[in-house]
């Protein structure tokens, strides 16, 4: 049985839910550890009916400063206005070619 203790969920053995390994990563497998006061073991609490929905398409996305599902370029500030392109697995700057990659 785990209740909420602050910013902690902690268990009937005072052990607490913590992101193993101690650093954010998708898929990361969730643990019961010992308190350290980490950030890694604090937790909010948010209610479903409180949760923000997710940006839908054309939508600003205020976590990532971009809008959903629109196309855009990366463009150095350099005088050449070169964008970021991918070639095979190496990011390098080009010269605009309407690519949309």
């Amino acid at each position: 049985m785990f209740r909420s203790v602050g910013e902690e969920i902690v268990n009937d053995k005072g052990k607490v839910l913590e992101v193993a390994g101690g650093y954010d990563g998708e898929n990361k497998n969730i643990a019961v550890a010992k308190s350290n006061g980490e950030t890694h073991q604090q937790w909010d609490i948010t209610y479903a009916d409180e949760y923000p929905e997710e940006p839908k398409k054309g939508e600003l996305n205020a976590d990532f400063g971009l809008y959903v599902e629109r196309d855009f370029y990366i463009v150095s500030q350099m005088s050449a206005n070169r964008y970021l392109d991918l070639i095979g697995a190496n990011m390098v700057i080009k010269t605009p070619n309407s690519r949309k990659s």
